[in-house]
C-alpha cells in the first residue's frame, strides 16, 4: 500500500526538518549519465525527497549493469531512462520526473539543464564529462555542477573525497583511478563515490 503524500512528507521532515525537507522538494537536480554513479545518484536524492529529477542518457540496461547499477535483471534491454524512472517511482512516487534519452551534445545540452538547479555529471565517456563540465561553467552561469573523477578498483574507500573546486564546481572521487586500472568498477567504491555526489547536492541546498 502506497502511503499518502503528507505521510511521506511528514516522515521526511522528521528527518530532515520542515525548512530543509522544503528545500529539498523544491530543487531540480539534473542526473546526466545513470550507470553506475548516476542511477545510484538519483535513487539517494529520491530517498531524500528532492522534488523533481531530470534523468538524462541514451543508453540500454545491459547484464553488466546489475552488479552496480540500480536495476533488475527483468529490465535488461529497457532504455536506462525509462526503466531508472520505475524504479524511482515505487520508491519515491510522488517525485516529478522528467526523461530525455538522448546523448548529450553541444547543441542540446543547455536546453536540456535550463531550468535545473543542480547538475550531477555522472558520465562514463571523458569526452562527454569534458563537454558538459564546460557546458555548465559556461554556458548556464549561476548552476551548481557536481562531477566525479576516479572511483575504480578496490582501493580504500576512504580515498575517495568531495572537492570544492569553485563556488558551484564539486569534484567527487579519489582523481587518480582509472576504469582501465586494476579490476575496473566495483559496486561498493563506485557507490561511495555516487553517495559523495549525492550528499554534495544535500549540502549545497542546505547552504552548507
Amino acid at each position: 500500500m502506497i502511503p499518502e503524500r503528507e505521510e511521506l512528507e511528514a516522515a521526511l521532515q522528521e528527518r530532515h526538518g520542515k525548512e530543509l525537507q522544503e528545500r529539498f522538494g523544491r530543487a531540480v537536480v539534473a542526473v546526466c549519465g545513470l550507470g553506475g554513479l548516476g542511477s545510484n545518484i538519483a535513487v539517494i536524492l529520491a530517498r531524500a525527497g528532492i522534488g523533481r529529477l531530470i534523468l538524462i542518457d541514451f543508453d540500454r540496461v545491459d547484464l553488466t549493469n546489475l552488479h552496480r547499477q540500480q536495476y533488475k535483471a527483468a529490465q535488461i534491454g529497457m532504455f536506462k531512462t525509462g526503466a531508472l524512472a520505475d524504479n524511482l517511482r515505487e520508491i519515491a512516487p510522488y517525485a516529478e520526473l522528467e526523461t530525455h534519452t538522448v546523448r548529450v551534445t553541444e547543441d542540446n545540452v543547455c536546453s536540456l539543464l535550463q531550468n535545473t538547479d543542480i547538475v550531477c555529471e555522472a558520465f562514463d565517456d571523458a569526452r562527454a564529462k569534458a563537454l558538459l563540465t564546460n557546458a555548465v561553467l559556461t554556458g548556464l552561469p549561476g548552476k551548481y555542477l557536481v562531477a566525479a573523477s576516479g572511483m575504480a578498483g578496490l582501493g580504500s574507500a576512504n580515498e575517495i573525497k568531495t572537492r570544492r573546486v569553485t563556488e558551484h564546481f564539486y569534484v567527487c572521487g579519489d582523481g587518480v583511478s582509472e576504469v582501465t586500472d586494476d579490476i575496473g568498477l566495483v559496486a561498493s567504491r563506485v557507490t561511495v563515490c555516487a553517495a559523495h555526489q549525492a550528499h554534495a547536492v544535500l549540502q549545497i541546498l542546505a547552504g552548507e
